[in-house]
């Protein structure tokens, strides 16, 4: 017999009929042991995590705390003690976007940017000089990776080439229009690659909704564009644009976005040719935990295709700055009891992805650190500068130091340890050894980047 769990009291599912709901037939104890057992578990088995027990209301402390000793245990099986970070800058290159999904508040409408737009809008554009001149700064200080992920500028292009293929087409759902009618010119995705290049750094970049954006118009294949992208100097790309890979939540939060199938095909694109990726999850908005599980079983899916994933990072929904609470689609986001679930779900239900993410951004100083004995290991990235949460109303700070993440750590008994993107270079840092600062940059030397 199917059993039915209640909704958050934040989010008015009655105006949504769903096909996926989180009703099943097993129970929440034969989920448990399988994920004690380290089986590979079901979408029911997953569901009956993340609700602790669907024939019952709301969430079962009790039972929570079991899921979460089950994934603390996982995690220090697969990773053991230590806990990741990276040295990094956020270099976002624009917020002109048109796309208008309900979750986000770091856009502005493309149309503000032209140059005979009244008014102000309160975004920006960085051309190819700025975006190096910003890196390069940063790179001096000891970054060893630059994260970009952009609004979807009708002007940005793959390269000369797409330009053309473009300016000479007569179709109108294109989302094109030539640098000449902007205030400022982004130019094309490959100048910004070859522009953050700077030195050895790593450059993790393109989500497959912008990979899409380097494509439309053509006839060319994802991989095309990677092995083209690549050349210009990417080395990584971010799992970003997933929110929730179910159509029937897409299509009520980023209807303008690209669906399920091809966000899956873009990353199957990127790993063919030979880049790693991450990938992620949004949730805490309109989806229900059924979605979430059909989530992580379509990125475990991927995963055993590819083997490119590098880290899975759950991105809890910050809503206040959003469309969907602006219209009354939610009034909250995720509790703090879900957060932790879905954190320790996505460590027991992903056995083919290592590492999982605390987003300290998303979470707070705090809950982040507690998000490290409910089954993450990675605590993100020195950042430097952070756009896209502030701007849906997070509070939680833009940088991080090097030394407040070895305090942090070693204050929760864990090994602090820098990392490179990939996770292939890993360093671990003495608490009693100071100053601290990263180490694993192309001009790192040690010391500290932010005071």
């Amino acid at each position: 017999m199917a059993h039915s769990a209640r909704p958050r009291a934040n989010v008015p599912r009655e105006r949504y009929d769903w096909e996926h709901t989180p009703a099943t037939d097993q129970s929440f104890e034969n989920a448990l042991a399988a994920a004690r057992a380290g089986d590979r578990l079901s979408v029911a088995d997953g569901i009956e995590l993340l609700t602790t027990g669907t024939d019952r209301p709301g969430i079962d402390r009790a039972r929570k705390e079991r899921v979460l000793e089950a994934a603390d245990r996982r995690r220090a099986e697969v990773v053991g003690d230590e806990v990741t970070f990276v040295a990094n800058l956020n270099n976002n290159v624009t917020t002109a976007c048109n796309t208008g999904c309900l979750f986000c508040n770091f856009k502005d409408r493309a149309e503000a940017f032209e140059r005979d737009h009244d008014g102000a809008h309160g975004g920006f554009t960085k051309t190819p000089a700025e975006s190096r001149e910003i890196v390069a700064a940063a790179v001096e200080r000891g970054i060893s990776e630059v994260t970009s992920v952009s609004g979807l500028h009708p002007a940005l292009v793959l390269d000369d080439e797409h330009r053309e293929i473009l300016a000479a087409s007569e179709r109108g759902d294109l989302n094109y229009r030539a640098p000449a009618a902007y205030d400022v010119d982004p130019g094309t995705y490959s100048e910004q690659l070859r522009a953050m290049s700077v030195g050895d750094l790593h450059v993790h970049s393109m989500t497959p909704e912008e990979a899409y954006h380097a494509r439309r118009g053509t006839d060319w294949s994802y991989e095309a564009v990677f092995d083209r992208l690549a050349a210009a100097g990417l080395d990584s790309v971010p799992g970003t644009a997933a929110e929730i890979l179910v159509d029937e939540v897409r299509e009520v939060i980023c209807p303008g976005k690209i669906d399920t199938g091809e966000w899956l095909e873009a990353m199957e694109a990127a790993a063919a040719v030979g880049l790693p990726t991450t990938a992620t999850i949004m949730y805490g908005h309109v989806e229900n935990e059924a979605h979430r599980v059909e989530h992580l079983a379509r990125i475990r899916e991927l995963q055993d295709r590819t083997g490119a994933i590098t880290e899975f990072v759950p991105l809890s929904f910050v809503h206040p700055e959003t469309p969907l609470a602006e219209r009354g689609m939610v009034d909250g986001g995720a509790t703090t009891h879900e957060d932790e679930l879905m954190i320790a779900v996505s460590r027991l239900f992903l056995d083919n992805v290592d590492h999982v993410q605390s987003s300290w951004v998303k979470y707070g100083d705090e809950q982040g650190l507690k998000m490290l004995a409910c089954g993450a290991d990675d605590f993100m990235g020195t950042i430097l500068s952070e756009e896209i949460t502030k701007r849906a109303g997070g509070g939680f700070g833009e940088a991080r130091s090097v030394r407040e993440y070895v305090e942090m750590i070693d204050a929760v008994g864990r090994v602090p340890v820098e990392r490179s993107t990939d996770y292939t270079q890993r360093r671990r840092i003495d608490p009693d050894d100071p100053p601290f600062g990263p180490a694993l940059g192309p001009r790192a030397d040690g010391s500290p980047m932010v005071t």
